[in-house]
């Protein structure tokens, strides 16, 4: 019993060791189980988070008083907001929204203070993208805070006869003593009743045509690898340009097709609006797919295995749904987390889709993404094409 134990012993520690070799030896599974589990944890700790700061703010200021300035120094003073924009113009702030530019904008109409001193009462206008889901609501419920403080703050300053600050939002009123009684009056945009479905089913469809664009087109490359038949495919009267056309069109196809069935049934079941040009959308997603089918087989390039195909675009996928505001808000994320957010198409295809079928955009306003991801393309398939040609040379 103690040699058969003995045995098994010393078979599983030298296969073992002969596997930890292996491992060891492969710069590239040393790099998967190693280094981007590390990058993962460091991007993604500070993208999965629903807090908001800095949100953008756009102040359309009739007032110009002193009151008016101090609705717009206290905001911007918690830290939870930053002004992007500010003019006398609606319409300018209208646009902004459309762009998907800001996410609340705050209108203070005229004689906001004389009204504050004569009635003991003025209006502050608060319109939200809500859009964004819940994170409207979240900013929402600071922006009241902070409002509601102010008012407590010019009524203690004015008088101290107890007051109250009445929402127009529904939420509890706030005890405010004295003279300064703001009344602020909310409204959602694009998405009034905080659909989590509106928001999240748009995303989901972005999802689905990402993940077939970029993993089938990954391991159908990879796929001949393993079996050995690219080499035969390289040799043979076609042209790269048309072996790549011929490798990706399918998917392409497919994935066009997967969204128009997931739009069908997201607008049967879900009810999801569809209030801008399908003609627009399914255009962008054309495009889009160019980018997404370019990733992928660029993954495949530099990889020889299926396997090593969706480790690597696991990786790949799970930081650009993660950092595209699928999930969690932009707006909720660091500064520098914004920034690096936008490298990543599936960031703007997000922003493309919500803002045509929630908002009812025109190509006017999606224009900026997609010249992004038309740059992104072209850039993509080009690298991909010389890491082809370096790899079967």
């Amino acid at each position: 019993m103690r040699r058969t134990i003995t045995t098994f012993v010393r078979r599983v520690s030298v296969l073992a060791r002969a596997e930890v070799l292996h491992v060891v030896r492969d710069r590239a599974t040393l790099v998967q189980i190693i280094i981007m589990p590390l990058i993962q944890l460091l991007i993604l700790s500070n993208v999965a988070t629903f807090r908001v700061s800095q949100t953008p703010m756009y102040v359309v200021d009739f007032d110009r008083s002193v009151a008016s300035r101090g609705v717009v120094s206290h905001l911007t003073a918690s830290g939870l907001f930053r002004v992007v924009g500010e003019s006398a113009s609606p319409d300018s702030a209208n646009e902004a929204m459309l762009r998907g530019d800001v996410t609340l904008v705050v209108t203070i109409p005229r004689d906001f203070q004389a009204d504050l001193v004569r009635d003991a009462s003025a209006a502050v206008h608060l319109d939200l993208n809500a859009e964004k889901g819940s994170a409207a609501g979240i900013v929402q419920s600071y922006a009241l805070q902070i409002l509601a403080d102010y008012s407590r703050e010019l009524g203690a300053r004015i008088r101290p006869t107890p007051r109250t600050v009445r929402l127009a939002s529904g939420s509890a009123p706030f005890p405010a003593p004295g003279l300064g009684r703001v009344d602020i009056r909310a409204r959602g945009w694009y998405n009034p009743t905080l659909s989590y479905s509106d928001y999240m089913v748009p995303g989901i469809l972005v999802m689905l045509v990402t993940m077939i664009g970029t993993l089938l087109a990954a391991q159908n490359i990879a796929r001949e690898k393993e079996a050995g038949t690219l080499e035969q495919l390289n040799v043979t009267p076609l042209t790269r340009a048309q072996f790549i056309t011929a490798k990706l069109l399918p998917f392409w196809v497919l994935g066009m097709l997967d969204l128009g069935l997931g739009l069908a049934v997201g607008w049967a079941v879900f009810g999801i609006p569809v209030r801008g040009s399908l003609l627009l959308l399914f255009g962008s997603a054309a495009l889009y797919l160019v980018v997404a089918l370019g990733i992928g087989f660029w993954i495949s390039t530099m990889v020889d295995t299926q396997q090593q195909a969706m480790f690597v675009t696991f990786f790949v996928l799970m930081v650009y749904l993660l950092m595209s505001g699928l999930f969690t808000p932009i707006d909720s994320m660091p500064t520098w987390v914004q920034h690096l957010s936008q490298l990543t198409p599936v960031r703007h295809f997000v922003t493309i889709v919500r803002a045509v079928l929630m908002k009812g955009a025109g190509l006017a306003e999606v224009m900026r993404p997609l010249e992004i991801l038309a740059v992104y393309g072209a850039v993509v398939l080009v690298l991909a094409i010389r890491q082809y040609r370096k790899r079967s040379a």
